[in-house]
């Protein structure tokens, strides 16, 4: 009987040995193809959107920024003007349009240092900057970890249009934002339209500070004012200068004798009346026709998308006998 056991003991260790061995998934490296793609998608997964600003700096978003803040006027008035005022948590202490703005958190001042403090504590996610403010400052807040934007100012109504557009893209409203550049650019062709029937081209000089009388501040040629001038069928005398602002002398004023004039220094306590009692003033045709005319400087000098509410301003004055139809 121990025998028989131990026989059939051997057969079962020898079919055992000789059983093939459990088969085991190899683990296997995904191809490159596929390493690519998933990194590609997790990299878009991560990237919203990458644009190069005015300084030629690529800048990247990982989604529409939700806690903006603003350095200048016109960079708070297109983030209102495109639906997203409730993304904007901080502006520079004169943004001042819409009203909506004043509820808006001020970081002070943005000429000469920046309260780099106060930003930093809105925990911004894009921090919008202009041509008045400087490289210098743009870098600074970079060095702080921030992520700035900065924008060239317009030089043309298109590329208003396209930064129209561009704000859309940065704060996830493009709907909004592209039904506002259609807009814009309608109400400009309007004014295009019009001044294509007008007769004439009144001299126009346009008044930027007039502190001095003698050798008053004006916009020359190149600049948005002037353009606006050009486009709102006038000849914008300061067009001789060689700057793009700067100040011209009475005498100058006096030889071209313009048709009109315009103060967009009004704010600043200059008034109609006091012209006409400049030296050598009194015998401007402007002057003896009454053809002086007060204007909001921001529809000129902010390069936003109220530039074209100063076009029509601007014609409303130049060629008030115009019709635009809309």
């Amino acid at each position: 009987m121990f025998r028989k056991t131990l026989i059939l003991t051997l057969l079962i260790t020898l079919l055992v040995g000789c059983a093939p061995a459990p088969q085991t998934t190899p683990e296997v490296d995904p191809a490159p193809t596929e390493v690519a793609s998933t990194e590609a998608a997790a990299t878009e997964a991560e990237t919203y959107l990458v644009a190069s600003d005015g300084l030629g700096r690529e800048v990247t978003l990982a989604a529409p920024a939700q806690r903006i803040v603003t350095l200048a006027p016109s960079l708070t008035e297109f983030v209102f003007a495109v639906g997203a005022g409730e993304q904007l948590v901080g502006r520079d202490d004169l943004s001042d349009f819409p009203a909506e703005a004043a509820d808006v958190a001020s970081i002070g001042s943005t000429f000469g240092d920046i309260n780099t403090e106060a930003i930093l504590a809105l925990e911004p996610d894009l921090v919008l900057a202009a041509e008045i403010n400087t490289p210098e400052q743009v870098q600074e807040l970079e060095s702080l970890g921030l992520t700035v934007y900065y924008l060239s100012n317009p030089l043309t109504y298109d590329e208003l249009y396209e930064q129209v557009n561009l704000f859309g893209q940065l704060t996830g409203h493009e709907e909004e934002a592209a039904a506002l550049a259609e807009s814009l650019a309608a109400r400009v062709e309007a004014v295009t339209s019009a001044i294509a029937t007008a007769a004439e081209k009144p001299t126009v000089f346009y008044e930027i500070d007039g502190t001095d009388p003698a050798k008053p501040w004006t916009t020359g040629p190149g600049t948005f004012m002037d353009t606006m001038i050009t486009m709102a069928g006038g000849v914008n005398i300061g067009g001789v200068l060689s700057d793009a602002f700067a100040q011209i002398s009475a005498e100058e004023i006096v030889a071209q004798d313009p048709d009109i004039i315009i103060l967009g220094d009004v704010v600043y306590g200059v008034t109609i009346e006091s012209v006409a009692e400049r030296a050598g003033w009194a015998d401007l045709t402007a002057v003896k026709e009454g053809s002086i005319f007060a204007f909001d400087d921001n529809l000129a000098s902010r390069p936003g998308p109220r530039l074209v509410d100063g076009l029509e301003e601007l014609l409303k004055i130049l060629h008030p006998e115009l019709v635009v139809m809309q």
